[in-house]
Order: structure tokens, then C-alpha cells, then sequence
């Protein structure tokens, strides 16, 4: 089993703060896990969170 994540370890992990990681949160937009009061991140719900939010580079039109 894969070692649940704290706010402090998966910002890290994302590159971003514990305070955004919150509002995340706050507004359902990643997945998480809720033991007790304790809220905690899978590693696999942060890939899926990232590859969620991937913006394709756009082709161009040929010019013609």
C-alpha cells in the first residue's frame, strides 16, 4: 500500500502551498481521503488530479 500524503507532503509534491492544496480541497476539484478528521492525498489521486488538468499544445492551421 502506497503512503498516504499530508497537505505539506503532496504541495510539495505538486509544486504548489499546503494553503492552495485547502481550496482544493474545500472546493471538491482532487480527490482525497478522510480518516477521521484527518485528511489525506494518495499519490495515484495526485497523478490523476495532474494528467486531469494537461492542456494540449494546439496544431496550427497550414497556411495554404
Amino acid at each position: 500500500m502506497d503512503k498516504l500524503m499530508t497537505f505539506e507532503e503532496a504541495a510539495e509534491r505538486l509544486g504548489t502551498t499546503p494553503r492552495h492544496m485547502r481550496r482544493l480541497v474545500l472546493e471538491r476539484r482532487i480527490a482525497y481521503r478522510k480518516l477521521g478528521r484527518y485528511v489525506r492525498f494518495h499519490p495515484d489521486d495526485l497523478a490523476e488530479y495532474v494528467a486531469a488538468h494537461r492542456v494540449e499544445a494546439d496544431q496550427y492551421p497550414e497556411v495554404g
